[in-house]
């Protein structure tokens, strides 16, 4: 069966989609009354997500045991993508602040980079954590363009890079030929990094693709060849599942990607989607970051647990 499957919001256009969807499971809105929605991340332990809401100065948290939304944090720095790392504590982007965070299990919020060479970072965008604990986050420009998610200012780095912040502490640049950086997440096994460029957003022309790099030993990276092109607006977040697909956020909805580049399905959400991630107890749960709002929907895949 090809094409959207009636009142699911499940979009094939590959066989091989078919696997990952349950037929009859549904995209349901958990949530309205963003301004702009990023960052989801699960926090299993207590049965919640927390996301971000740019414009509006908070992160939002909504309870897996009753469906209530709460403010977590406000204000919260424009904080953006966030992850969780190996010890469980949330690790964040703030734009307002441009650097990258730790929030500690007692509350204490600590400085993972917010210099590079002596330079402030532009406004850090995602954020991943390697299973040796480093960490790994973009650093567009995007919340130093304006003040609606940020404070407009002028980049001391005056260009966007990746980064690495190994576990002794230092910050290096491990890509550096990226206009908007955006999006990042590891493979499965950690062996490829795969990073989203969403530069046409202010260069007529620019990138609006997601590229893959092999990950090396010493924590540099090599390769970078196109993975897939964006065929409705631009790539922003993205998560993989286990068997290496990539889920990740478009104009119309959630494109899923096969290890091998090929567009095999969508998850069609009403308004533009900027980030998502797996859930739940089984890391079966999609949750979709839409523009004003938070969708999930169950799937036959499971996320990679970060931990």
């Amino acid at each position: 069966m090809y094409g959207v499957i009636d009142g699911t919001g499940l979009d094939v256009i590959a066989p091989d989609f078919e696997t990952c969807i349950i037929g009859h499971a549904r995209v349901e809105r958990l949530w309205t009354g963003a301004r702009w929605s990023e960052g989801p991340v699960w926090f299993a332990a207590g049965r919640y997500l927390l996301w971000s809401d740019i414009p509006n100065d908070r992160i939002l948290r909504w309870d897996d045991t009753d469906g209530t939304v709460s403010t977590f944090r406000q204000p919260s720095n424009n904080a953006n993508g966030h992850t969780v790392d190996r010890q469980g504590r949330l690790v964040s982007c703030e734009h307002l602040t441009r650097r990258v965070t730790r929030t500690e299990h007692d509350g204490r919020v600590t400085v993972i980079a917010d210099r590079v060479d002596g330079k402030r970072l532009n406004s850090p965008n995602d954020v991943v954590v390697k299973s040796d604990g480093s960490v790994w986050f973009t650093d567009p420009s995007y919340g130093i363009m304006m003040d609606y998610e940020g404070d407009r200012a002028e980049s001391e780095i005056g260009a966007c890079h990746v980064y690495r912040v190994g576990p002794d502490g230092a910050v290096a640049a491990v890509a550096t030929d990226y206009l908007k950086p955006n999006g990042l997440a590891f493979s499965p096994d950690e062996s490829l990094l795969y990073i989203a460029d969403t530069g046409v957003t202010h260069h007529a022309g620019g990138p609006k693709h997601i590229r893959r790099h092999a990950v090396n030993a010493d924590g540099t990276l090599s390769g970078g060849e196109v993975f897939a092109e964006c065929t409705s607006g631009v790539f922003d977040g993205f998560r993989l599942d286990r068997d290496g697909r990539i889920w990740t956020s478009a104009a119309d909805g959630v494109h899923c990607y096969a290890p091998d580049g090929r567009l095999i399905g969508k998850v069609r959400i009403p308004e533009m989607v900027a980030n998502v991630c797996f859930g739940g107890a089984k890391l079966n749960r999609l949750f979709i970051c839409g523009t004003t709002s938070l969708y999930s929907v169950f799937l036959n895949v499971n996320g990679v647990s970060p931990v």
